[in-house]
Parts: structure tokens; sequence; C-alpha cells
């Protein structure tokens, strides 16, 4: 079966919400996660939220500050999307990311592990992840 963030071109399962996100499908089927177009929307919206929103307004700087706000204890079992995610990247817990037009790389890491911990690892475009990180910066 196909993971429901690989059906809804939403790779983090980004929840639904009154943000207007780039992509959406004008109708929106599931009644919980954002539906996108393509993969491509799905991964901007989920680099906007990540370098924008949680690094910049929530200055949220490391893997354990992300996860903890993007996967909360009382929807998650938290620790172990934690401990998942650092063994994907290779990055430590509680070591800065650091600033996203820096070190590009690290953030797109950490989509790509949160992508496999959120919907498998068969889910995983990573062209898509690229052309996502892509319309982020535009």
């Amino acid at each position: 079966m196909i993971a429901r963030g690989i059906r809804n071109n939403n790779p983090l399962n980004i929840r639904r919400s009154k943000d207007k996100w780039q992509g959406l499908k004008p109708l929106q089927t599931d009644p919980q996660f954002c539906q996108f177009e393509t993969m491509a929307y799905g991964w901007r919206a989920a680099f906007v939220m990540l370098t924008r929103t949680y690094y910049h307004t929530y200055r949220l700087y490391t893997i354990r500050a992300i996860i903890n706000r993007w996967a909360p204890p009382n929807e998650n079992n938290t620790k172990r999307y934690i401990e998942n995610v650092c063994r994907f990247t290779g990055i430590g817990a509680d070591e800065p990311l650091g600033i996203p037009s820096d070190k590009p790389s690290r953030w797109m890491k950490l989509g790509a592990a949160m992508c496999v911990q959120e919907c498998g690892a068969e889910g995983l475009d990573w062209i898509a992840l690229l052309d996502g990180w892509a319309l982020a910066r535009e």
C-alpha cells in the first residue's frame, strides 16, 4: 500500500490549515493532510516550513528542537523519530543544522530523513526533493 503522504504528494504529512500553499490541489479530499499537485510542491511546502517557519520564525536549530515541535509526544513516539532522523542523516540530535542558505545539504538530508520516517523509504523521490528545495528558494 502506498503511504498517505506519497498519495497526497505531501512527503512530510503537512496538516491542513489556513495556509494557502503553492501547488495545493483545488479539491482537498483528505480531511487531515494537505494534498499537492506534484511531489515537488509538497517538498516546497516542507522546506518553507522547515527553513522559514521553524528555523527563522521559531528559531529551532537542531533536529531535537524541530522534531519535538513537528511530531510532538502527544501524537508520536518523538524519541524514536529523533533517533531515526539522526541515524539517517548522521547529524547529532543537538548539533546545530546551520543556516539553510549556507548548509542546504543538511536541510535536505533532514527533509529526506523525515520523509522516510513519515512515509517509508520507498516514497523518497530525490529529484522531487531537489526541485522542491529550488522552489522554496524562489
